[in-house]
């Protein structure tokens, strides 16, 4: 990348654009460019018994905070997980003010193959938001039955670190087995060796504006 972008990270929920996108985040930080996140769920109601409404508010928080994202840069709204799909107008106008607060250049998204119903409302209604803006879709294996290899961002092993260490701050998801630090690292070593690299993300093309 030659000049400072504006880049846009769409995250139906706190950890879903870490897991997506954490170590190419942490590249776009390291190259000088203004990296956003919007987190349209904290996903309070799934929380176990006794756990504090805002522990992933809290979470989130820290972990973007990891990967050196601005405190102004991050986006929390309160929308009900799972539930996505009744607010999708909603969804959709706040996008749009993302799209003219922002201008970004770039928006990474979940796949619109992605199987979870907030994942989908997210990049169906990102798709309508910013179809004039270049947009790529992040893989999340566990929701994907299919999912395109078509880009691909070359990484650095400690690229791929901070992103584990971004991860970590979600204590209330550590039973998660995608949160494993072996298979964060075993994906990104699958798609380097795709490109010949040492680590990599891979992304569907939804739209490339050149």
């Amino acid at each position: 990348m030659n000049s400072r972008k504006n880049i846009l990270i769409l995250a139906p929920h706190t950890d879903d654009g870490e897991l997506g996108c954490g170590a190419s985040i942490s590249k776009y930080v390291e190259e000088g460019n203004n990296v956003y996140y919007a987190a349209f769920s904290t996903a309070k109601e799934s929380l176990p018994e006794g756990t504090a409404d805002n522990q992933l508010e809290k979470e989130v928080r820290e972990a973007t905070k990891r990967l050196e994202i601005p405190a102004d840069n991050l986006i929390i709204y309160g929308f009900t997980v799972r539930k996505l799909n009744y607010s999708r107008q909603e969804v959709l106008e706040e996008l749009v003010k993302l799209k003219r607060e922002i201008v970004p250049d770039l928006v990474f998204m979940p796949s619109l193959n992605d199987l979870h119903q907030d994942h989908y409302t997210i990049a169906m209604e990102g798709l309508r938001a910013f179809k004039q803006t270049s947009i790529l879709a992040y893989e999340l294996p566990w929701n994907n039955i299919s999912f395109n290899t078509q880009a691909f961002i070359r990484l650095d092993k400690h690229h791929v670190e901070k992103k584990v260490y971004a991860l970590d701050a979600y204590n209330s998801q550590k039973k998660r087995s995608y949160l494993n630090s072996e298979f964060i690292y075993s994906l990104a070593k699958t798609r380097g060796v795709q490109i010949n690299a040492e680590y990599a993300e891979a992304f569907e093309v939804i739209r490339w504006i050149i």
